[in-house]
């Protein structure tokens, strides 16, 4: 049996979808002990994000919040909806509109690190006391910064090498 995912933005200024993604992040909260943000600094970091939300019939499975630089403030998948590559098709949409995405993983959360490690993430540094409860996390990054004109000029290049 098929399932039909449908894919929803929250642009930059926008809360529609806040709710839904705050009582998802809770569920994988009080399940796994991971996205432990308060709800004034989530919804207001949700606010000024762009928000990439996957849903199936209309129950919230996955979102990503993402900043305008890239940076990837969010991202949780419900546990029962993982391993369909819901999570890898949230990234992909972040990577729509960046050149390079990042984020930081809680050092202790190796089902988030080697999410990230699968889908070609590196570690660029491992900080101590990241968060508020004195965990440490690793930042993490994919992609190489190119430019849009850089990527164009190469694909150009191959593209007349083949004439």
């Amino acid at each position: 049996m098929s399932v039909n995912v449908e894919t929803r933005v929250d642009a930059p200024g926008s809360a529609e979808y806040a709710s839904e993604a705050w009582d998802l992040k809770e569920r994988i909260r009080a399940e796994e002990g991971v996205l432990k943000q308060r709800r004034a600094f989530f919804v207001d970091a949700y606010r000024r994000a762009r928000d990439h939300l996957l849903f199936v019939e209309d129950d919230l499975v996955g979102f990503a919040s993402v900043r305008r630089d890239g940076y990837i403030l969010f991202l949780g998948v419900a546990p029962e909806y993982r391993g369909e590559g819901h999570g890898k098709r949230l990234v992909a949409a972040a990577l729509q509109e960046h050149d390079s995405v990042s984020c930081h993983a809680r050092a202790t959360n190796e089902s988030a690190l080697s999410f990230y490690e699968h889908l070609g993430f590196e570690v660029e540094r491992r900080i101590t006391g990241y968060y508020e409860d004195g965990g440490d996390a690793y930042y993490l990054r994919l992609g190489d910064g190119s430019s849009l004109r850089g990527r164009f000029a190469d694909f150009f290049r191959r593209s007349m090498v083949g004439e």
